[in-house]
């Protein structure tokens, strides 16, 4: 069974991931609010780590070109209220590959129930041969066009190194899980499934 962050262990980096919000009270001096955003970190070098409800933090936002429609601009924001299921791929990655059928199960069981996959294309700088990748797949899912693979920072320090990644967000968009494997679609359904219980 995977290993879930000690509640010490994620108190400690949420801490250390405090954001300041750009209001304070009347004086200017004093914070009126904080944000506390997600940090990643992966105890004991686990592959798979899932967060309980209590323990999870917003990712920042972001955004992006659309692979499939250059010009386009996909923002996380476009699926507020939805569980987004993030994955970043590249077309010369095996794994990625070999799970992208799994991710298209997941898309066709998601739609029209609150929730999407949504790729990050990365490493790929021809984006004519993701492009065809995917249409060659059958793959209808969106993916933001990502080369140097940007929204690693926005995704608390997801390590831009491991391919494939994907990381399940809830209908507020804090991260319930992080894999850093390939997936099947079982393993996606079955954190997917309680977060579309839950309220947005």
């Amino acid at each position: 069974m995977p290993s879930r962050p000690s509640r010490t262990l994620t108190a400690a980096l949420v801490a250390t991931a405090i954001l300041i919000a750009g209001c304070s009270t009347d004086d200017g001096d004093t914070p009126a609010a904080t944000v506390e955003t997600f940090q990643f970190a992966s105890p004991g070098g686990a592959l798979e780590i899932t967060y309980p409800e209590e323990e999870r933090r917003p990712v920042t936002p972001f955004s992006g070109e659309s692979l499939k429609n250059p010009g386009e601009t996909i923002n996380l924001s476009d699926y507020d209220g939805q569980v987004v299921v993030l994955n970043a791929w590249g077309q010369w990655c095996g794994p990625c590959r070999t799970e992208s059928d799994d991710l298209q199960v997941v898309q066709e069981t998601l739609e029209g129930h609150g929730g999407t996959v949504l790729g990050i294309n990365v490493r790929d700088y021809a984006p004519e041969i993701s492009r065809d990748f995917m249409a060659d797949n059958g793959l209808t899912y969106p993916s933001i066009y990502d080369p140097p693979f940007k929204t690693a920072a926005a995704l608390g320090g997801i390590p831009a190194s491991v391919i494939p990644t994907t990381i399940v967000l809830d209908r507020k968009h804090r991260p319930a899980a992080v894999f850093l494997r390939e997936i099947t679609a079982d393993d996606i359904l079955a954190v997917t499934g309680p977060l579309l219980e839950e309220a947005p």
